[in-house]
């Protein structure tokens, strides 16, 4: 029973809080610092993320421009004096005004060759790797639970 008064004097306690102007302007207050706090948080999220949109954006037309500009020194190569010539050298077998071509029939030309070792011919069939691939291929084979190729 006492718990119950406690209860009701204290709701009429708040009751009569709600009459007083100044509680109520306090919490109005209070209300509109929330919302305007609110309201700014969200300006900077909404700020931020269209921020990042222009990043973005301007790194894809920065990434546009280059390769735009890649592809006209492309068109100025190819429209060049120099890539016309080659291109009539490789293509047409056309040389120069005074140049004189040597034409080497192909069993002498592979007579006089040198021949390179392939990984097919190497004995132990091991090729000789630095030091730190060796190491990430051992971790490699170790999470893969794979055997080393050398067991």
């Amino acid at each position: 029973m006492r718990i119950q008064k406690d209860y009701q004097d204290k709701a009429l306690a708040f009751v009569r809080r709600l009459n007083d102007i100044r509680f109520v302007g306090q919490a109005v207050f209070l209300v509109i610092v929330l919302l305007i706090s609110w309201s700014g948080i969200k300006t900077i999220q909404t700020n931020y993320g269209l921020q990042k949109q222009i990043t973005d954006l301007n790194h894809q037309n920065t990434l546009q421009q280059l390769r735009n500009d890649n592809l006209k020194l492309q068109n100025d190569y190819f429209n060049s004096n120099q890539y016309l010539e080659l291109s009539a050298r490789q293509n047409f077998g056309l040389a120069a005004p005074g140049e004189k071509e040597i034409v080497v029939p192909q069993q002498v030309a592979l007579a006089n060759t040198v021949n390179l070792p392939s990984l097919a011919n190497k004995s132990d069939g091991k090729t000789k790797q630095p030091a730190y691939q060796r190491n990430l291929q051992s971790w490699v084979d170790f999470f893969l639970h794979r055997q080393p190729a050398g067991n």
